[in-house]
C-alpha cells in the first residue's frame, strides 16, 4: 500500500479526514514539531524514514484573517516558503504533492470562476495562498485543490444572505478526496453555488440572518467557483 504524509492532521479539515480514514494504516499525521514546513532538514529527515508516494499538504496558517495582515513574516514562510520547500523535496524523492489551495485567490468579482480565470486575491491570505501555488506549479507531479470549505456544524450565530459561495463541509471533502488524488493540474472544491445564509440553515435552523457590508477589505459578495471538474469526479 502506497503510503501518505498529511500535514495539517491537527487542524478542522485534517481531524475530520483521520475520523474517515481511521483504519488506513498508510497514512502518516507528523506533528509540525517533526514536520515543520520552514525546516527543509527535519522534514527531509522524515520524508527519508517514511519513504512515501504523496504528500498531502493542508498546514497552513489561514484564521484569523488579520495575521496575515499583522504578521506578515509568519504568513509568508509558512504558507510561501513552507509550500516551496515541499514541493523541492516532491521534486528530489519523486513524489505526487496534492495541494490545499482556496478560492480567495480568485478576483472579488463576478464568481463563476473556472481554473484558468485570471488570479487576483483580495487580501494577504489569498496571496499567501497564491504563492504556494506557483511553487506547486513548477512540479509536473502535483494536484492544486481551491477549495470552499467550512466546519459542520456551522458555527456562528448568523449568515450573510447576500453573501455567495461554494462552501461545503470538510467531511464532503473527506469522503472523496482518495477519487481526486491521481488527477493533476487544477481542480476547484466545493459545493453548489448559494447564499452562506442558505447552506447554513440546511444544518443549523435557528441560524439568523445578516447582511455584509461592503467596504474596503471585506469579503467579496460573490466568490462562486465553477465545480464541474469536481463533481464529474466525486
Amino acid at each position: 500500500m502506497k503510503k501518505i504524509i498529511f500535514t495539517g492532521g491537527s487542524g478542522n479539515f485534517g481531524k475530520v479526514f483521520k475520523k474517515f480514514n481511521s483504519n488506513k494504516k498508510n497514512i502518516y499525521y507528523p506533528s509540525s514539531s517533526i514536520f515543520d514546513v520552514t525546516n527543509f532538514k527535519k522534514m527531509e529527515r522524515y520524508i527519508r524514514k517514511i519513504k512515501p508516494k504523496f504528500i498531502i499538504h493542508t498546514a497552513a496558517i489561514s484564521r484569523p484573517m488579520q495575521i496575515h495582515e499583522s504578521k506578515i513574516e509568519k504568513s509568508i514562510s509558512t504558507n510561501i516558503i513552507g509550500t516551496s520547500n515541499i514541493v523541492n523535496l516532491c521534486k528530489k524523492y519523486k513524489i505526487k504533492l496534492i495541494y490545499f489551495s482556496t478560492n480567495y485567490v480568485y478576483p472579488p468579482k463576478k464568481g463563476s470562476y473556472k481554473e484558468d480565470h485570471p488570479l487576483l486575491p483580495f487580501n494577504n491570505y489569498g496571496w499567501s495562498k497564491l504563492g504556494g501555488e506557483c511553487a506547486v506549479q513548477m512540479l509536473k507531479n502535483s494536484l492544486i485543490l481551491r477549495i470552499c470549505m467550512t466546519e459542520k456544524p456551522f458555527l456562528h450565530e448568523y449568515a450573510y444572505t447576500n453573501l455567495k459561495t461554494n462552501f461545503m463541509f470538510h467531511e464532503d471533502l473527506a469522503k472523496v478526496l482518495f477519487k481526486l488524488i491521481n488527477k493533476k493540474g487544477i481542480i476547484n472544491a466545493g459545493g453548489p453555488p448559494q447564499s452562506v445564509y442558505d447552506f447554513a440553515k440546511k444544518t443549523n435552523k435557528k441560524i439568523k440572518r445578516k447582511i455584509l457590508k461592503v467596504k474596503k477589505n471585506s469579503l467579496p459578495l460573490n466568490s462562486t467557483m465553477e465545480i464541474k471538474k469536481f463533481k464529474k469526479i466525486s
